[in-house]
């Protein structure tokens, strides 16, 4: 972990209030960010360098001047001017290059610890558990990956340099004025405390409103995120007002929270300047006085006024860059939230390896499971065995629990009670890469990413060859459709695959639990967005893929249904008939009853007669 892990909490969520709270009054989650700079200690060391350079290049100028208005003009021989300010133009070049040299580094920097951070973020949240996703909008984790990692980059690639830079000019203004001037610099000391004491209180201020602006902020890209992804539906429903509105009253409401921030910043500002500047003229009403007098020098007193000004500046620079950090830091903050959530589901310290060669046996025990956002259990004591290269449908109305089976052997969740074994092994003490490439899933609302076709049936197996990609799709009857496509296996799909239908979506699915050829199947409404020609092929594909393999399959075709080795039947978390389709049947319970609403009457395949017998208006079961 790099960025380091503060209190966790759900991000967002209430509970993580206090902690939230303890990091507001600690103006430290900047720190986190130290673990990156010493990857790259040689860009550091780099802007360090030139920064010093430009500093100390900006400090030796008022040196110069001094000489020159004190020894310049007391003799008509110009020869001593003009060495001054060919010394002055060598100055201007080291410190034209000093900056430049700044520029590239700091900036070098910045683009690098945010492309590591971004990437760690995103690593991090991949490794999550389901239940975090369950509660956390994906706008939200985008925002964050974007938005807030700028912010970030802002105060790294300039910010903190230019802080950096005005705290040494401050510092060295400082330190040459009171060489200088002890008694004039007594006056523009006094005054820095009453400048910094209120910078530090607004600055907090600034921070605390420029984190809600951000969460503000985040919220109406969760929503734009959405809307977009759902445009179909948004522009089915005639909803562009709705979304447009509600969209611009989020955004309405992240301005507001921006301005509350941009009102103290300025205050914070204003403050800062005037007070900065009022003292550099009384102190030069000062100074006037005492060169009148002869007390002190024009040169001394002119040398003076470039250290306050430099000092006043870079002071007021401060407050302005103080407002930036506060952001970064705001940002940071959310950023490390991310960073520090956990997921529920993690491999154990010493996972079990699972037996070689895999065999397929799944068994449940006694398992029970409530969703963590809902409460209400989904599934009660549901205990089953699966033999290896056996073949179980699992039917039941909607809400039965069926995907939950499937989500707890993938280890999506961790039953509440009871255990799931995978060749007598635990699954919660097994590794979680290796249980997953166990598996092969085919889920019913396939994600297809906006890539090739080739690479979307690869996805999960890479290092697939090209003529294994087009067996899977061959064995899958897509590669009809396939070929026929602008650019075939090359063609770009789009985001969430737009271009092709749902029944090509699935058939690419299929190619791609095809290719990962794992031991255990998982078929979850693999063919229900299939026509009655396309089902027919795809099946075929499918029978071969479940061949010598364990396959469960949560059914709503028949076809399917009627040729697995026994059926589970589920209603309200528990299993309660177990058979074949004839055995349940006959017994007259819930599955019969799920066959009569939708097959008008019972069916009983003849002898032998397969799918054949079944009619083609029969197709769905519950």
């Amino acid at each position: 972990m790099t960025v380091a892990q503060t209190d966790a909490g759900d991000v967002g969520a209430p509970g993580s209030a206090a902690a939230t709270a303890k990091r507001r009054r600690d103006l430290g989650p900047l720190r986190n960010l130290l673990p990156y700079f010493a990857r790259h200690r040689r860009l550091v060391a780099g802007a360090i360098v030139f920064l010093l350079l430009a500093s100390v290049t900006t400090l030796s100028l008022p040196l110069a001047v001094r000489r020159v208005l004190d020894l310049g003009f007391e003799s008509p021989d110009t020869r001593f001017v003009d060495t001054y300010f060919a010394m002055l133009t060598v100055l201007a070049a080291v410190l034209a290059v000093a900056s430049a040299g700044r520029y590239y580094f700091v900036v070098t920097l910045g683009e690098r610890i945010v492309a590591e951070l971004r990437k760690d973020v995103f690593s991090r949240v991949t490794r999550l558990s389901q239940d975090f996703y369950d509660r956390t909008m994906s706008g939200e984790i985008v925002s964050r990956l974007t938005a807030d990692t700028t912010q970030v980059k802002s105060a790294v690639g300039s910010t903190a340099s230019l802080a950096l830079r005005n705290a040494i000019l401050v510092t060295g203004s400082l330190v040459m004025m009171v060489i200088t001037a002890p008694a004039l610099s007594a006056i523009v000391i006094a005054v820095i405390p009453i400048i910094v004491i209120p910078l530090i209180a607004i600055g907090r201020s600034v921070r605390k409103r420029s984190r809600a602006a951000q969460d503000t902020l985040a919220t109406a890209s969760a929503y734009a995120t959405e809307a977009i992804g759902a445009m179909r539906t948004v522009q089915a429903f005639t909803g562009e007002s709705h979304a447009t509105g509600r969209y611009g009253q989020a955004v309405d409401d992240a301005f507001e929270a921006a301005r509350a921030s941009i009102r103290a910043r300025a205050f914070l500002t204003a403050f800062a300047i005037f007070l900065v500047f009022t003292s550099i003229v009384v102190v030069l009403w000062i100074g006037s006085q005492q060169v009148i007098t002869g007390a002190m020098s024009a040169g001394t007193l002119g040398q003076f006024l470039l250290y306050a000004v430099f000092a006043a500046s870079s002071l007021g620079q401060l407050s302005e860059v103080w407002g930036d950090l506060a952001l970064a830091a705001g940002a940071t903050e959310r950023l490390t939230e991310l960073m520090a959530e956990e997921p529920t589901v993690r491999d154990v310290a010493q996972p079990l390896a699972l037996p070689e060669p895999p065999r397929g046996a799944l068994t449940f025990e006694n398992v029970s499971f409530a969703y963590p956002m809902a409460g209400l259990p989904t599934l009660s004591n549901v205990s089953f065995t699966v033999r290896p290269g056996e073949t179980v449908a699992i039917v039941g109305p909607s809400g039965a629990g069926k995907s939950t089976l499937f989500a707890l052997m993938e280890r999506f969740y961790d039953p509440t009670a009871g255990r799931i074994t995978l060749d007598g092994v635990d699954i919660s003490h097994a590794q979680l890469s290796a249980l997953r490439r166990r598996l092969a899933l085919v889920p019913q609302d396939v994600a297809a990413f906006a890539a090739s076709v080739a690479d979307n049936i690869a996805f999960g197996s890479p290092s697939a060859t090209r003529d294994e990609v087009l067996a899977a799709a061959q064995a899958a009857h897509a590669d009809g459709f396939v070929r026929a496509l602008p650019d075939g296996y090359d063609t770009l799909v789009g985001e969430r695959g737009v271009t092709l239908s749902g029944g090509q979506r699935q058939r690419l699915a299929i190619a791609r639990a095809i290719l990962r050829d794992a031991p255990v199947l998982l078929l979850d409404e693999a063919t229900s967005a299939l026509d009655s020609q396309s089902e027919t092929a795809v099946q075929a594909g499918l029978e071969r893929l479940m061949k010598d393999r364990t396959t469960l399959v949560i059914a709503h075709r028949l076809a399917t249904v009627m040729k697995a080795d026994r059926i589970l039947v589920l209603s309200a978390g528990r299993i309660v008939e177990e058979g074949h389709h004839g055995e349940l049947i006959e017994r007259g319970g819930l599955y019969a009853e799920l066959a009569r609403m939708q097959f008008r009457e019972p069916l009983r395949p003849a002898p032998d007669a397969g799918i054949a017998a079944v009619p083609s208006e029969c197709r769905s079961l519950g």
